[in-house]
């Protein structure tokens, strides 16, 4: 697919590896001989050639090293302190591909199997629609994540079940950590000081409760019933990719 408006990727990848029992960051395991971080940058290779990757202090050299000697390409920056996802989205406004953005593509850093086929469509509606904020989703037996509709299908916003009273997994559509926005919307609601910003379960500043902002706002979001379940797997805990391992 041949894209007039490329986004600038931003990687999320700061993430230690702790709780999947790793003592390096969950994006260098390795399926099959390689990493999560390379299958990304492959999927992402036809939209930004050097994407920015979030990375914690400790996990910079580590990722970086591997960059190197697998010879892909992309800019890591650095997010000072583990103090959640927005505020790692928020360590962008260091890299020089922020400066020339004008729409961000964001994947957590721990998505193996994303495919290029969902990216694409993804990318190629939030440009035709002229969403402010578009992303992928699909209907599964256990959502961390719930997609909230009203009555007309539109968005509301999204709810992390752990966040809810009874903290239980549920059927229902879910995000997949793929999102595509517009930099200064997302980025001006991230800096603000608003209702929900920072979780109850973990107190870290959150990212997914922009959105019933965005709608608040009038602002054009847009969830894509498009994903895959390939499209969906992630790294929490190494028994997530027993069967791919």
């Amino acid at each position: 697919m041949i894209l007039i408006n490329k986004p600038v990727v931003l990687i999320a990848a700061a993430g230690k590896g702790s709780r999947s029992g790793l003592d390096y960051p969950k994006t260098l395991f390795q399926i099959e001989g390689r990493s999560i971080l390379s299958r990304i940058l492959e999927a992402v290779s036809d939209i930004d050639l050097e994407p920015t990757i979030v990375v914690s202090p400790s996990g910079e050299r580590i990722i970086n090293s591997h960059l190197e000697s697998m010879n892909l390409s992309g800019n890591t920056v650095i997010q000072d302190k583990p103090l959640g996802m927005g505020n790692a989205v928020l360590s962008m406004l260091s890299a020089t591909a922020y400066q020339g953005a004008s729409d961000i593509l964001l994947l957590w850093g721990d998505l193996p199997f994303v495919q290029k086929s969902t990216l694409d469509k993804t990318l190629e509606l939030h440009f035709k629609h002229n969403n402010d904020f578009t992303f992928p989703t699909l209907y599964s037996d256990s959502a961390y994540t719930i997609v909230s509709r009203d009555s007309s299908n539109a968005v509301t916003q999204i709810v992390e079940t752990r966040e809810l009273p009874n903290h239980k997994i549920e059927q229902g559509e879910r995000d997949i950590g793929v999102f595509i926005f517009k930099k200064n919307i997302v980025f001006d609601i991230l800096r603000e000081n608003l209702p929900s910003k920072y979780s109850k379960h973990t107190k870290e500043h959150g990212f997914l409760y922009i959105i019933e902002h965005l709608v608040a706002r009038g602002l054009k979001v847009e969830a894509l019933n498009i994903a895959t379940k390939l499209d969906s797997i992630s790294l929490n805990k190494i028994d997530d990719l027993s069967d791919y391992v």
